[in-house]
């Protein structure tokens, strides 16, 4: 047998080594390269030194690090876990010294750097079992926080490790001293301690505040401190000492703690701001967001990591969303959020080392206590600020100021300025500083007193220097004084100042100190309420006050000056009501206004316009005193109100009535002339308006007349002055009586007959037409009722005239029963006569009283129908029995005035309603009206008005078989 020489020896051992070592990495892998140790290492990080197999199966083969030989050995590893992952870590660890070793690895379950934003690994069992390449199998540690395993190193040996892995992650392992871990982990047990120590105590302090002050505030923040304190607890592993944590629900657990917390920031954040005072948006998103949050915890128990990288990505978006709305609102000086930027910039600072952490750029062992720790501070801090609001005002701190705190608390929050002059230095002090408010340059106004002197108004000035000497003289006294400071815009300001004297040991005085305030808004106040009082709202004229004010001092002027005579013109806008009433009381002011500016433009100097009553304008001349030369202004006036005014695209068209009175010296009041101005423009009405009327004194008994008359007719009815008369209503087919209309007559003892057209309106006016009005029906129901005795029962019927009074009285029902009742006449021979205006001024209580008193059987007739304004669909409304047409449409001589003529006896007929034609003056007429169907016709032409006995003759010869 051939030797094979030493040196291919050496080589055929190395190529066989080669071999080896090559079907090894073909067949799983390369093998590891192990890891040096000696007794001085304490902890040494495995995690670059660990290599990962993944989905191997149940039975994982692998290379062993070289021996000490340098040979490299395979070995076969199977699976001890029932739920294998199939995933595998290798690490080989080499004793090179002389004696044995001892140490632990540890596999921390969690490890918040590195787990990542989104999606985050939220921890759970790492190493199910480590199987050694040579020596004892390694014993597992309790411990709830790492997977830990006790492995002995035997001197100069190299041992290769595989490890089940129970979870896809390995994020560290290290290799421990036993004794240094044991001291590592006591030493952060009791760090940890600490830190869930106070958290706890911070969230039952916050608790009990909330439960001593009820506000929104203090739950939210105890809601985050109690959040806290659970995420604290479960990082920290304090939880699995007090609540049984079944493995695997780990991360169900983590993610719940992140929700809770962002969900609690959020609420935090929305109640100390108190967002939903400044909008009510804020409360929409807040809750939307919360509700978010609440389906988020839902999610959490299908995916926790998906939940837990939300949560986070909710904290950050909080943070940063509050420190936008915290410098909003600080800036808006709102006190919250300026007391809240401290905690909030911690919270910003904890938000950027917690992302550094878990994206791992910040890598040590310190980061995950201190990113603990770091809430703590923050929600420490978060509850002084909440415990400043807590105790703020409350009882700890009343009764702890003395008098001159107090006083100088009141003058800051009274806001006013406080005004010293220092009189030894002549040098005048304000704080704070009014240079500012009145836009001039810093402490223009701190120098001696003399300089505020320019400043001042010039109607001021002496007042403001007279009350300083006097005040430096005296030695006593308080100052009291408004007045008007210049702005650097050259507008004043109104000051008041109230100070008083500081006497010396001296008796002299040696300061003033008080207190300024700006009452300029006040005083504008006092300015416009003394304007309005004397001038007109709409126009700005002076008002008849004012103008009387004026008056009275021009005509004191006049009694000794003879170049001064003033002519008062009182202009009166003929038919302003019908302006309101169709195009409204905006579209009247206007035109007063476009009125009050062409009248303005007339005046002279000296001359004055007023506006003394709605539609009224006094104006007084003194630039005019020659007649012709007034009565030419006046027709100015009124050719200016005639002009016509354009409004909404229609021209409108008014005239108005002027007075006039020049003075005289037997006028000695301004109230006097006015009132003959206006006599005289109440004439001119008289006479149809659109004049200029001058004044009479024969004008001052018009209203003389007026009131006697009223005074006559108040005693008329008990002097049996008032009677009826009867105008017939004939039947056009054969001119036979239908009936009687009764006229009310006033034979007045002085005056004679007084007419309906005088007496009537003042009657309404007075309101004396309601006994008129009980008068005229009760004596035309006793008169028919008188007739029908003598005569048998003939059909005729009365109708009586009713007016707007009456109509609107509640007792006008029961009067008339009453009169159908005492007179013992039936109801359908009794009638109220009204007119066609008077039923359109308020049409819905007119149908209202109409109804009921249709509902008496009586008849109604509507009297000048055509001439008013009502319409035709207001007719239907209205229970009448008969129309009245004017004899207007019977005076019509053209074409159309038939026309209309037949067409309204047609529509009465249609609706059911008789018709009387007023005005018949020709026999042709009442062919005419008979030819159209028009029933009955009344006028002077069949018969005048007469007494109660001609008219019973009158009957007597149509019925005379009904006497017999």
């Amino acid at each position: 047998m051939q030797r094979i020489p030493p040196v291919a020896h050496r080589l055929f051992l190395i190529l066989a080594t080669a071999m080896l070592m090559l079907s090894g990495f073909v067949a799983i892998g390369a093998a590891v390269e192990p890891i040096k140790i000696s007794p001085d290492d304490v902890a040494l990080d495995l995690s670059d030194a660990v290599e990962i197999y993944r989905g191997q199966g149940e039975n994982f083969q692998v290379s062993t690090a070289p021996g000490a030989d340098g040979i490299v050995r395979r070995i076969e590893v199977e699976a001890q876990d029932a739920g294998s992952t199939g995933d595998w870590a290798v690490f080989a660890l080499a004793n090179t010294t002389d004696e044995q070793l001892d140490r632990l690895i540890v596999a921390p379950h969690f490890r918040l750097v590195g787990s990542g934003l989104i999606w985050p690994d939220l921890g759970s069992r790492r190493i199910a079992s480590i199987t050694p390449s040579e020596g004892f199998a390694l014993d597992r540690q309790k411990s709830s926080d790492a997977d830990e395993f006790l492995v002995t190193l035997n001197p100069n040996t190299v041992v290769t490790f595989v490890a089940e892995l129970s979870s896809r992650n390995l994020p560290q392992v290290y290799l421990w001293a036993p004794s240094a871990y044991k001291d590592t982990v006591n030493s952060y047990t009791l760090f940890r301690g600490i830190v869930i120590g106070i958290a706890g105590l911070l969230a039952l302090f916050l608790t009990i505040l909330f439960v001593v002050k009820g506000t929104s505030m203090f739950p939210a923040t105890a809601a985050l401190a109690w959040a806290i304190l659970a995420y604290i607890s479960i990082d920290f592993g304090f939880l699995n000492r007090i609540v049984e944590i079944s493995p695997g629900t780990e991360q169900l657990w983590r993610a719940g703690t992140e929700v809770a917390l962002a969900a609690t920031f959020v609420i935090f954040l929305f109640a100390y701001l108190n967002l939903n005072r400044w909008h009510d948006h804020f409360s929409y998103g807040v809750l939307a967001w919360i509700l978010g949050l609440v389906l988020l915890a839902g999610v959490a128990v299908i995916d926790p990591a998906m939940a837990a990288g939300i949560a986070r990505l909710s904290f950050a978006a909080t943070a940063v969303v509050g420190f936008g709305l915290i410098l909003y609102l600080g800036y808006q000086g709102y006190d919250r959020a300026i007391m809240l930027v401290p905690s909030w910039i911690m919270v910003l600072v904890w938000l950027v080392g917690a992302w550094m952490a878990v994206t791992g750029r910040l890598d040590n062992d310190i980061v995950q206590p201190a990113i603990g720790g770091g809430l703590i501070l923050i929600v420490l801090l978060i509850g002084f600020t909440v415990m400043q609001h807590a105790f703020s005002g409350s009882a700890l701190f009343q009764g702890l100021f003395s008098d001159m705190e107090r006083q100088a608390l009141a003058i800051t929050g009274s806001g006013d300025v406080v005004w010293d002059w220092d009189v030894l230095r002549d040098r005048v002090i304000t704080r704070p500083d009014i240079s500012r408010q009145m836009g001039l340059p810093a402490n223009t106004l701190h120098g001696p007193a003399r300089s505020w002197l320019p400043l001042l108004h010039a109607d001021d000035r002496d007042t403001f220097r007279t009350t300083l000497d006097v005040i430096l003289e005296h030695r006593r006294g308080r100052i009291s004084q408004s007045f008007r400071v210049r702005g650097a815009d050259g507008h004043y300001h109104w000051f008041s100042l109230r100070a008083r004297p500081v006497i010396g040991s001296d008796g002299e005085v040696i300061r003033c100190v008080g207190t300024m305030v700006d009452v300029t808004e006040q005083k504008k106040a006092e300015e416009r309420l003394l304007h309005d009082a004397v001038h007109d709202n709409l126009t700005g004229l002076p008002n008849r006050e004012l103008f009387l004010n004026r008056l009275d001092a021009t005509i004191a002027m006049a009694s000794s000056e003879r170049n001064i005579r003033p002519t008062v013109l009182v202009i009166d806008i003929d038919r302003f009501k019908q302006v309101n009433d169709e195009l409204g009381i905006s579209a009247g002011d206007t035109i007063l206004l476009t009125i009050a500016r062409r009248l303005h433009r007339l005046l002279n100097p000296g001359d004055s316009l007023s506006r003394i009553a709605g539609d009224q304008f006094a104006m007084m001349l003194l630039s005019e005193q020659d007649p012709a030369r007034i009565a030419s202004v006046a027709e100015a006036v009124r050719q200016a109100i005639g002009t016509p005014v354009t409004f909404a695209r229609r021209e409108i068209v008014l005239t108005p009535s002027i007075g006039l009175v020049s003075w005289t010296s037997a006028q000695s009041a301004a109230e006097e002339m006015l009132k003959d101005a206006e006599l005289a423009m109440y004439q001119a009405k008289r006479f149809g308006g659109d004049r200029i009327e001058p004044f009479r004194p024969a004008f001052r008994s018009i209203g003389t007349d007026r009131l006697q008359i009223e005074s006559d007719l108040r005693r008329a009815v008990e002097r049996r002055e008032l009677r009826l008369a009867y105008q017939p209503i004939v039947r056009l087919e054969d001119h036979s009586v239908a009936g009687f209309e009764a006229l009310l007559r006033w034979e007045h003892p002085r005056r004679g007959t007084i007419p309906p057209a005088d007496f009537i309106p003042i009657a309404e006016s007075s309101g004396l037409i309601v006994q008129l009005g009980l008068f005229a029906m009760q004596q035309a129901a006793e008169d028919l009722h008188a007739w029908q005795k003598q005569l048998g029962d003939v059909p005729l019927f009365m109708s009586v005239n009713l007016s707007s009074r009456q109509l609107i009285r509640r007792d006008l029902v029961g009067d008339v029963r009453s009169v159908i009742a005492r007179s013992n006449i039936k109801p359908r021979c009794f009638r109220l006569e009204l007119t066609e205006s008077l039923v359109m001024d308020n049409p819905e209580q007119s149908a209202h009283v109409l109804a009921k008193l249709k509902e008496l059987g009586i008849g109604l007739s509507l009297d000048d129908f055509g001439t008013g304004y009502s319409s035709l669909a207001y007719l239907t409304r209205f229970p009448f029995d008969t129309i009245k047409i004017d004899k207007s449409f019977l005076d019509d001589p053209s074409s159309k005035g038939d026309v209309l003529l037949r067409s309204m006896v047609s529509m009465a007929h249609d609706l059911g309603l008789s018709v009387v034609a007023e005005g018949v003056s020709e026999e042709a007429d009442a062919q005419l009206l008979r030819q159209t169907g028009c029933e009955y016709a009344q006028s002077f032409h069949f018969g005048v008005p007469a007494d109660a006995e001609s008219t019973l003759k009158l009957l007597q010869e149509q019925y005379p078989l009904a006497q017999a």
